[in-house]
């Protein structure tokens, strides 16, 4: 499912139009990033969390040259799914 399927989907169960349901959408995942810069962590009771975490500098390689380079230290969002989607999944 992408992102226009799920405005859909939400605007058709919710009775609204896609362009209020868009809208919604949008705003939750952006209070979501938001909260994520601070350092926070994003809970959904049932769902799942999503929380911030730092990677340390590593070496890689160039798949075409084979050549051996680094990769900078950089922060990656990690989502750990909650009991329900879990056993939902089993």
């Amino acid at each position: 499912m992408n992102k226009g399927e799920l405005v859909a989907t939400i605007a058709d169960q919710i009775g609204i139009t896609k362009v209020q349901a868009e809208l919604i959408l949008n705003r939750v995942l952006s209070n979501m990033a938001d909260a994520m810069e601070k350092g926070e962590r994003v809970t959904i009771a049932g769902f799942g969390s999503f929380k911030v975490v730092g990677r340390a500098e590593q070496k890689g390689r160039n798949p075409q040259t084979g050549q051996s380079i680094l990769i900078p230290a950089h922060n990656v969002v990690k989502f750990r799914p909650g009991k329900h989607l879990s056993y939902r999944m089993q």
